[in-house]
């Protein structure tokens, strides 16, 4: 009923037209965005066909015998078009699972996507693992700010962004990510962390996704005070990094410029969302970034991966 096969770079068209067109796939998983950073990971992506036609994709890489979908994303698994239901969801998985034993697979690291990011429901994926003995692995704790409902971004925060506005903070695009690369490696090294992207790499994909990877910037007298790196996914947009200086947080730079994008840029959408709180491995809560995200609204969606031993 289903071809389960390798991805091939001629496949590129035909992967990012059902990713575009999928019930739960996104940016993340265009061939464009996976393959900036190609050179670091063993591509083991399957792509999944009836009848000569693309019905789902499954973004992946090797190392050894373990597959991960994918280890250069936050999360991907089985992205699937409309036509793939509950029973052909558990024949491919069926399938998947021949098609790696045969090429010496023994475990797979899958990493479902969070439903928040589904354009329409789409977790025959998790039913799939279920039955095939899979076991949750990690959970870490999401902060989701759902638009279309009352949300409570408390006063705190409200007055944050109005005495941001009359210290005579703007927001405003940015066209180059430098100033704002910069100011995010300067934050995190506090932490002894480093950036995912380098400056390179993030110019490469805001030029490949202009549309897609805004950079949202408050200023001051031509001054960069506070930046945002939002992933516009359509219905659903995050907020990929944030940073702000030290003169920002004395005008509360920062809460102006989310205020701005929840109540104004993006108030339209379905989703905004902030990106975890958790570390080593999900087990251990930052209890001070979550509750900066609980102020402006938002409340927890979890991120599972699954050990799927073949």
């Amino acid at each position: 009923m289903f071809t389960v096969r390798r991805y091939d770079p001629s496949d590129a068209t035909a992967w990012d037209a059902l990713v575009m067109h999928s019930r739960n796939g996104n940016l993340l998983h265009r061939r464009g965005y996976m393959d900036y950073h190609a050179h670091r990971f063993a591509d083991a992506s399957l792509v999944i066909e009836r009848d000569g036609d693309f019905v789902a994709v499954f973004p992946a890489n090797r190392q050894q015998d373990t597959v991960s979908s994918h280890g250069g994303l936050t999360y991907a698994g089985l992205i699937s078009g409309h036509a793939l239901r509950a029973e052909a969801t558990l024949a491919v998985f069926g399938d998947i699972r021949d098609f790696y034993r045969e090429a010496g697979v023994k475990a797979v690291q899958y990493k479902a996507v969070p439903h928040v990011f589904h354009a329409y429901p789409a977790e025959e994926d998790l039913y799939a693992l279920h039955r095939c003995g899979a076991r949750l692995a990690r959970r870490d704790l999401s902060s989701v700010i759902p638009l279309r409902q009352a949300h409570a971004l408390t006063q705190g925060r409200k007055a944050a962004g109005n005495k941001a506005r009359k210290a005579g903070v703007v927001r405003q695009e940015g066209n180059d990510p430098s100033r704002f690369h910069a100011l995010l490696a300067e934050v995190l090294q506090r932490h002894d962390v480093t950036p995912t992207h380098s400056l390179p790499e993030l110019r490469l994909l805001q030029g490949r996704f202009p549309r897609q990877i805004v950079l949202h910037e408050a200023h001051r007298e031509g001054e960069l005070l506070a930046g945002v790196l939002v992933y516009d996914f359509g219905h659903a947009v995050h907020t990929q990094y944030m940073a702000v200086s030290v003169e920002g947080r004395q005008v509360d730079a920062l809460s102006f410029l989310l205020v701005d994008l929840i109540g104004g840029v993006y108030a339209d959408r379905t989703n905004f969302t902030f990106g975890i709180s958790t570390a080593q491995g999900g087990q251990v809560l930052n209890g001070g970034l979550v509750a900066q995200k609980e102020f402006f609204g938002a409340r927890a969606v979890v991120h599972d991966i699954y050990d799927w031993v073949l």
